[in-house]
């Protein structure tokens, strides 16, 4: 008897290292398949558009919706599972972005002229277009104030606005003309991009105040921003003649290191599930994205050719898919060229080459 519970000890030892062989072999056959997996266009979707012009994109947490900033025809909502346009936000018009808060079942768009148009998100009736400035390039939402953030370059200033209401509650000036992305640290401070100053100022939202302005060493013209909010990184993308993905201490605003990424950026996203920062770089048309081994340490995942200026995104954290738009464009000799992109950037796009591009893992 004890001779056959030894044998069925040994036969167990040996189906357990077989197991564990296996179990092994199969990490490592995922890790290999994962590694072998790149990003590569899905769809690419033409829409209707007399004047194509964009900037940002955002997804909804709640459903399958993606917004996108087309400033001459509004703020577009595209249903992502039905693969169709479901309508464009009423009285939109001028809109470079939309912000969206789903606690109090509200939308805000960004105007060129100064203004925001307030949606129902669970309907997408628009309800109001208040006016809180002059201009306005972006908003963004701070949670903990519950505030709306709206950067002003043009008048180099911040305006906040309550984010339940619309309710313009203050105004802080600036010394930056450039105030590009922002993003919240989760404690009441967003931290905002100085491209022309070559800094990054983080803000007081209770206070309307800034509290520090941090110079970006080997980083010219910041433009996206994400932040690891565990790491305390901020993850900068610089859009100066050598561009770079720049990381920067999020406690006191000591720059770490820098990696080289495409020229013309303008979207910076942090997966904190995989710890990987992506970024959409238009002049280069290519999405570079960067694996964070540590808060210190970034190495190259890959780097997907895209379209020729697609140079905002949205990232689905679910699904991991990538969504870009661009349009087919010119440079016409008869308008103003803005050279400080690229010698060629386009001023012209044609009629109804808008297009909506998705990148998915394959």
């Amino acid at each position: 008897m004890k001779r056959i519970v030894h044998n069925d000890q040994n036969g167990m030892r040996f189906r357990l290292s077989i197991a564990v062989i296996a179990l092994w072999a199969g990490i490592a056959f995922t890790g290999c398949s994962e590694a072998a997996s790149f990003y590569q266009l899905e769809s690419a979707v033409t829409m209707k558009s007399a004047s194509p012009d964009w900037d940002y994109l955002t997804l909804d947490p709640t459903r399958p919706y993606l917004y996108i900033g087309q400033r001459g025809d509004g703020v577009t909502v595209y249903d992502l599972r039905e693969k169709k346009i479901l309508r464009t936000i009423d009285r939109s018009e001028d809109a470079n972005a939309t912000t969206l808060v789903p606690e109090f079942d509200r939308g805000y768009t960004t105007n060129g002229d100064g203004t925001t148009t307030i949606f129902q998100l669970s309907t997408l009736k628009t309800l109001d277009r208040v006016k809180f400035g002059e201009d306005a390039d972006n908003i963004f939402y701070e949670p903990v104030t519950h505030q709306l953030v709206a950067m002003m370059g043009d008048s180099k200033a911040i305006a906040f606005l309550d984010a339940k209401t619309g309710r313009i509650l203050g105004r802080l000036e600036m010394e930056s003309h450039k105030l590009d992305a922002s993003v919240p640290d989760g404690q009441g401070n967003l931290f905002v991009a100085e491209r022309d100053r070559n800094a990054i100022a983080r803000i007081d939202v209770k206070n309307h105040r800034m509290t520090a302005e941090w110079l970006t060493e080997g980083c010219d013209e910041p433009t996206g921003l994400a932040l690891d909010a565990v790491g305390k990184r901020l993850l900068i993308g610089c859009r100066g003649k050598s561009p770079v993905l720049a990381i920067m201490d999020s406690e006191s605003g000591k720059m770490i290191t820098t990696k080289v990424i495409g020229r013309g950026n303008d979207g910076v996203v942090f997966d904190a599930e995989t710890h990987k920062v992506y970024t959409s770089n238009g002049v280069d048309g290519n999405l570079v994205i960067y694996q964070q081994t540590n808060p210190d340490t970034y190495q190259l995942a890959e780097a997907a050719t895209t379209r020729p200026y697609a140079r905002t995104m949205a990232l689905d954290q679910k699904s991991k898919k990538v969504y870009m738009v661009t349009a087919e464009g010119t440079v016409d000799p008869e308008k103003k060229i803005n050279t400080s992109v690229t010698a060629f950037y386009p001023n012209k796009y044609f009629a109804n080459t808008f297009t909506l591009l998705t990148f998915v893992r394959k």
